[in-house]
């Protein structure tokens, strides 16, 4: 790959070592391009009919980049507009009653911590939190669901194998899709939610949710409206839209898909494989890096999350904006963490080492 050329298509790091994908992915200058025509086209022409078409057009389209990043079937991908929207889909439309047990790890973001919140308040369940190596080995009689990171967002680790569990498993891959290879059918899972603003590089307001096919019937619809029924104009009788379509964001726009579809076609066509393996590398240098400087980093697999312990998180990661390096503390952890992508290079990794 032509990681000088991949580096250039993004205009905040000729002045910034933005280490944050993990939050949110830089923008590449031909995405914010194109969507800056359509909305200025929007402005000229209104929206009416040829906006939907091609927020359709562009819906099918990125449903199956989507899938094709997942070794999926494009019938098998809803459009959501984040990771937790898609966890959400899930807990909601599953049959869930007092005295189920939903079974997480100990380092889960907030994003399936409230909705495991939630559905415990509103359901009853018990929700039981262990170790994430040890997740696969916990599932005890009474667990109707496994719900944990595919790559935890605190240290990087990846979740032990869940593959032949006889309960149903949901994975948080928002620190996965696009960051490290994913193939849902090898890890075993039978929901797969994600997002579309960090390591896909694209706007809020989009993500993923890969659903089993055997699940895509059998998951209640939450509050189906006119993007999830099959024959709109039918009004009271129209049915739900064949396939995961059923499970898809109720509100999408053209202007979000089409940044969305511009910054995936960028990456792809760069070659995930490539993509995967540099972002993994720098990675690792990093974390080397950290160590040899005297600082202590969490254990951690060959991902894109390097984290480390920090007297003061919040004033350091404060500190490093101030010096143009952009990282993110994680409240409550006592750690820094840098999100390493591909479009990244080793000088961005010296400026952090050396800031700190």
């Amino acid at each position: 790959m032509d990681a000088v050329k991949l580096r250039a298509q993004f205009p905040v790091l000729e002045q910034i070592a933005y280490l944050n994908a993990g939050t949110c992915g830089p923008l590449p200058g031909p995405a914010v391009g194109v969507a800056t025509k359509v909305l200025e086209e929007c402005a000229r022409s209104g929206r009416a009919g040829m906006y939907f078409d091609q927020m359709r057009a562009l819906s099918t389209q990125r449903r199956a980049a989507y899938a094709a990043l997942l070794n999926a079937d494009a019938r098998d991908i809803a459009l959501t507009g984040s990771t937790s929207e898609g966890i959400v889909r899930v807990l909601a439309g599953m049959d869930l009653s007092p005295g189920d047990e939903i079974l997480t790890s100990q380092e889960e973001h907030p994003g399936l911590l409230g909705p495991l919140g939630a559905v415990r308040a509103q359901r009853g369940v018990d929700v039981r939190t262990v170790a994430l190596a040890d997740i696969a080995d916990a599932v005890s009689p009474a667990t109707r669901l496994v719900a944990c990171s595919h790559v935890s967002w605190v240290s990087g680790a990846l979740a032990p194998d869940l593959g032949g569990l006889d309960v149903p498993v949901l994975l948080d891959g928002a620190q996965g899709a696009g960051a490290v290879p994913v193939d849902v059918v090898a890890l075993g899972c039978d929901f797969y939610a994600a997002s579309g603003q960090k390591w896909l590089c694209g706007p809020v307001g989009t993500g993923l949710l890969w659903l089993s096919p055997e699940w895509t019937e059998r998951l209640t619809v939450t509050g189906p409206t006119y993007l999830n029924l099959d024959d709109p104009g039918a009004g009271l009788d129209a049915g739900l839209a064949a396939g995961a379509a059923r499970h898809d964001s109720t509100a999408q726009s053209l202007e979000s898909a089409v940044t969305a579809a511009t910054a995936f076609v960028l990456l792809a066509s760069t070659g995930w494989d490539d993509l995967h393996e540099r972002s993994a590398t720098l990675a690792e240098a990093l974390a080397q890096m950290l160590v040899d400087g005297g600082r202590q980093v969490a254990p951690r697999d060959r991902t894109t999350l390097v984290s480390w312990s920090d007297d003061d998180p919040p004033a350091t990661m404060q500190r490093l904006a101030a010096a143009g390096i952009v990282v993110r503390e994680l409240p409550g952890t006592g750690l820094l963490r840098a999100s390493v992508g591909a479009w990244n290079d080793e000088s961005d990794l010296q400026r952090l080492v050396r800031a700190l």
